[in-house]
């Protein structure tokens, strides 16, 4: 063969290769990268709230207030902002939600009292939600027999910032100070907005109608489809549990039984990332077919890991055990509910992210503020029961999902 025929046929691969995943690599990688960055904005304070506790002189369940009031910030963006994906160009809304972040998240490092960290939090988290743009923006651009697979590796991207970010969190804390931690993000979404303005292609909005109609059709959708709303309510159970663990671990491990540094919780937070390898299967098994079955298998796990974690609370074995499994539930169910979302609607998947995000994220909140009032009501224990309980509803939930299906089949053939 010829070095000209070589060279044709090494860029028709490339290019073939390219056409069957509907995107770059290394756009994926920096979409990826992306939502990983901007999403651990949402976290960094939970290995922080013993320190922030003593530093503002607060109680535990006051601290717990952080992590809530970041997360319903999250939902008030969901709700607000992500819609806009729909209206807007995309590439410009990303710059301006990423400037208005890194301002809040300086004001966060700055703040001199419990209430303006509290104001910058919720102000950061309403704008963090670039990482649910930046996920159907990937969904839009990739082809239907390929979807799951990107999805499932830019979701990969984005629960790997949410584990690491604690790990960063508390080594940066025990290094320089709680206020870096927010300073030094505040300097990486700056660069992010740079390097996103640059990177992305320009995506034209997917509706013209006028920005509260673009509300209440996301509220439409809701009731348009009945599986936008069941697969929110999975989420929201099993995210609630794990907002649980991870908002109140910190204090069994920094406690008398174990007596961990910042940095040892930091190091045990990395344990937790290694659920996120199991994002690109799940993509993988949802485009298979199988988003039913492992739905319930990942319920069924969650229950049993916070079993495990309830005997963990003298392990540390135990402890690593159950946040892998936990961590690995809450992944695959979430890849699987946004395969079935974004199918439901190709011209409203910023929408549909934003109701699914949205109502899991309540979840999440509520479960932040249980966990915590659990922790300081019955210890430990407490804080396991309740995170069994959630899966365990879910799963009860979900035996209904076949009888619910058959009804509107037979309404339909009525």
């Amino acid at each position: 063969m010829s070095q000209s025929s070589a060279l044709r046929t090494s860029r028709s691969t490339e290019t073939t290769g390219q056409a069957a995943h509907g995107v770059p690599g290394w756009l994926v990688a920096l979409l990826a990268v992306a939502s990983g960055m901007t999403v651990a904005n949402l976290y960094y304070a939970q290995p922080l709230l013993s320190s922030l506790r003593d530093v503002f002189h607060i109680s535990t369940a006051t601290a717990g207030v952080l992590i809530t009031l970041t997360q319903v910030g999250y939902v008030i963006g969901m709700l607000f902002l992500v819609p806009l994906g729909d209206r807007l160009e995309k590439r410009g809304l990303i710059t301006v939600l990423l400037t208005v972040t890194t301002l809040a998240l300086v004001a966060a490092g700055l703040a001199t009292s419990f209430p303006m960290l509290l104001a910058a939090s919720l102000i950061s988290g309403a704008t963090s939600v670039v990482a649910q743009i930046l996920v159907p923006f990937a969904a839009s651009l990739a082809p239907d027999h390929a979807r799951g697979r990107i999805v499932g590796r830019v979701m990969s991207g984005l629960l790997t910032g949410i584990l690491l970010s604690r790990t960063l969190s508390s080594l940066v804390s025990d290094l320089a100070g709680w206020r870096v931690v927010y300073l030094g993000s505040a300097v990486l979404m700056a660069l992010l907005a740079v390097a996103l303005r640059a990177a992305l292609p320009q995506h034209a909005p997917t509706t013209s109608v006028p920005y509260h109609h673009v509300l209440r059709s996301t509220v439409r959708l809701v009731r348009t489809h009945p599986a936008l709303l069941r697969r929110g309510l999975y989420q929201a159970a099993l995210f609630g549990s794990f907002s649980a663990f991870w908002t109140t671990v910190s204090y069994v491990l920094t406690g008398p039984r174990f007596h961990y540094s910042p940095i040892g919780v930091g190091i045990f937070a990395l344990v937790g990332a290694a659920g996120a390898a199991i994002a690109p299967l799940a993509g993988h098994w949802a485009d298979r077919g199988l988003t039913r079955p492992l739905t319930g298998v990942a319920f069924a796990v969650a229950a049993l890991a916070f079993a495990v974690a309830g005997f963990g609370g003298h392990s540390i074995v135990l402890l690593a055990l159950a946040a892998i499994a936990i961590d690995m539930a809450v992944q695959t169910t979430l890849i699987l509910g946004q395969h079935t979302v974004y199918q439901l609607d190709a011209t409203a998947r910023a929408r549909l992210n934003s109701a699914f995000i949205a109502t899991f994220f309540l979840g999440g909140a509520l479960g932040s503020q249980l966990g915590s009032i659990a922790y300081r009501s019955g210890g430990w224990s407490a804080v396991t029961v309740l995170g069994a309980a959630l899966p365990v509803l879910a799963l009860l939930y979900w035996l209904t999902e076949h009888r619910a299906t058959g009804r509107r089949q037979d309404r339909d053939a009525a």
